[in-house]
C-alpha cells in the first residue's frame, strides 16, 4: 500500500525561478537555447508513453527509460557548453546543487546495479535447473525441483540496498528546489533547464525503485510540484499517469514483481515445480516437456533483458560520474583555466 500522503510543501525554497513567463528578460540566443532543450525533453519523454500498456515494466521499456536519461544528462551537459559558463563564475548555490544531485543519483544508480546483479545471479539456478532437467533420471528431477525453489526465494527476498532508496527519492524531491537566479541571464536559463532534468530523473528514479523493491512506496507523485506553464509539463503528466497508474494495477492484482520478464519465467516455474515434486504421469509427459521449453525461452529472454539494462545503468552511472568529475577538476584549475566549462573534455575522467 503507498503511504499517505504528506502535506503539500513548497518545493521553491530558494524561491519560484518560474513565478515570471520564460524569456521575459532573456536575451533572444539564450531563449532559443532554452527552447530548444525544453522541446528536446518533451520528445524524449514523449518516448515513455508506450502504445500498449503492458510494455510499461518491461525491462526493454526500462532500458528505453534509463537511455533517456541518459539523453537528458547529455543535453544539460551540451547546454553548459553551449552557455559558456566559466565554472569561475558559477554561483556558489548552483554548484552545491549540481553536486548533491550527483552524489544521490550515483547512491542510487549503485543500488539498482545490485539489484539487477542479484537477479542475474538468479539466472545460475535457473540453468542449473535446466540442466538437471535434461536427464530423465529421478533424482535430478528433484535436485532441479530443489534449486527451482531457491530460486522463488531468491526472487522474492529483499535486497538492503533497493530499500534504502525512498531516503534518496525524498532527498531528489527537496533538492528539486532551485537558488533564485536575480543577476545572470546564463544562470535562469540553467536553471530551468537542470529543473526539467531533475523532475524527469527523480521520477524515473522512483519507477525503478518501486519494480526492484516490489513496492508503490517508492512511486512519487510529482504531479502537483510541476508547474504547468512549463512547454514538457503536460507531457510530463502523461507519462507519470500513464506509467504509475499501471504500475498500481499490476501490484492490486497481488503480484509480487511488475517486472514483466520475470513475471513470465516465475508463471513458467509455478508450473512446472508441482510435476518435479509430486512427479508427473505418462499423460502429462507431454504438458512436461512443454513446461521446460516455456522455463528456457522465458529465462533467457529475463537473462537478455537483465545484461541489457545494466549496461545502460552502467553507462548512467559513468555520464553522471563524469559531470561530477568534471566540475570537480574545474573548479580546482579555475585559477589556471578561466575559461575551463562542465561538460568538455569528460570522457577520460570516468573512473568506476
Amino acid at each position: 500500500m503507498s503511504r499517505p500522503q504528506e502535506p503539500q510543501r513548497s518545493f521553491f525554497h530558494f524561491g519560484n525561478p518560474f513565478r515570471s513567463p520564460k524569456g521575459s528578460h532573456l536575451p533572444p540566443g539564450l531563449l532559443s537555447l532554452l527552447d530548444k532543450f525544453e522541446k528536446t525533453l518533451s520528445e524524449r519523454l514523449q518516448k515513455l508513453v508506450p502504445k500498449d500498456k503492458s510494455d510499461i515494466l518491461s525491462l526493454s521499456w526500462m532500458k528505453l527509460a534509463m537511455e533517456s536519461l541518459s539523453e537528458i544528462h547529455r543535453d544539460i551537459k551540451n547546454l553548459i557548453t553551449e552557455l559558456e559558463i566559466p565554472v569561475t563564475d558559477w554561483d556558489e548555490k548552483w554548484i552545491d546543487v549540481y553536486l548533491d544531485i550527483s552524489v544521490k543519483l550515483l547512491d542510487i544508480t549503485i543500488a539498482f546495479t545490485s539489484e539487477l546483479t542479484r537477479l542475474n545471479q538468479g539466472h545460475l539456478l535457473l540453468q542449473c535447473v535446466l540442466h538437471k532437467l535434461e536427464s530423465n533420471s529421478p533424482d535430478q528431477f528433484l535436485r532441479a525441483c530443489s534449486s527451482l525453489h531457491s530460486w522463488r526465494e531468491q526472487i522474492r527476498s529483499k535486497n538492503p540496498r533497493v530499500e534504502t532508496c525512498r531516503p534518496v527519492l525524498d532527498n531528489l524531491v527537496e533538492s528539486l528546489d532551485l537558488p533564485k537566479v536575480r543577476n545572470s541571464a546564463k544562470g535562469k536559463v540553467l536553471m530551468h533547464a537542470m529543473y526539467g532534468a531533475k523532475v524527469a530523473t527523480t521520477y524515473i528514479c522512483s519507477v525503478f525503485a518501486a519494480a526492484f523493491s516490489g513496492s508503490t512506496d517508492n512511486l512519487l507523485d510529482l504531479n502537483s510540484t510541476v508547474p504547468a506553464t512549463l512547454p514538457w509539463a503536460q507531457v510530463f503528466y502523461n507519462v507519470q499517469t500513464t506509467v504509475s497508474t499501471e504500475i498500481k494495477n499490476i501490484f492490486s492484482r497481488g503480484e509480487f514483481t511488475v517486472l514483466r520478464e520475470l513475471l513470465a519465467v516465475d508463471n513458467c516455474a509455478n508450473k512446472l515445480y508441482p510435476l518435479l515434486q509430486d512427479g508427473f504421469s505418462p499423460a502429462q509427459e507431454e504438458s512436461f516437456k512443454h513446461s521446460v521449453s516455456d522455463l528456457r525461452k522465458t529465462a533467457e529472454e529475463l537473462s537478455q533483458g537483465l545484461d541489457n539494462l545494466s549496461k545502460v545503468v552502467d553507462d548512467f552511472f559513468k555520464i553522471v560520474l563524469s559531470g561530477r568529475d568534471a566540475l570537480l577538476c574545474n573548479l580546482r584549475a579555475g585559477c589556471a583555466s578561466p575559461n575551463s566549462v562542465l561538460g568538455r573534455n569528460t570522457d577520460e575522467q570516468i573512473v568506476r
